[in-house]
């Protein structure tokens, strides 16, 4: 599994997590899902810029 897809894999992890805690109004899971969407992205996006740079 490539890294990219893992990072894209945590981003809608995160995602879910958000909206299932924004649903059930428990805003713990919300806060965390918000968190692990964030770092997900962060990575995705420093993976396309590391590649961008090899080429």
């Amino acid at each position: 599994m490539s890294k990219k897809l893992a990072y894209s894999t945590e981003a809608t992890k995160g995602r879910v997590k958000k909206v299932l805690g924004r649903a059930t109004g428990n805003r713990r899971l919300e806060a965390e899902g918000r968190a692990e969407q964030v770092k997900g992205n962060l990575k995705l996006s420093a993976a396309k810029v590391k590649d961008a740079f090899k080429n």
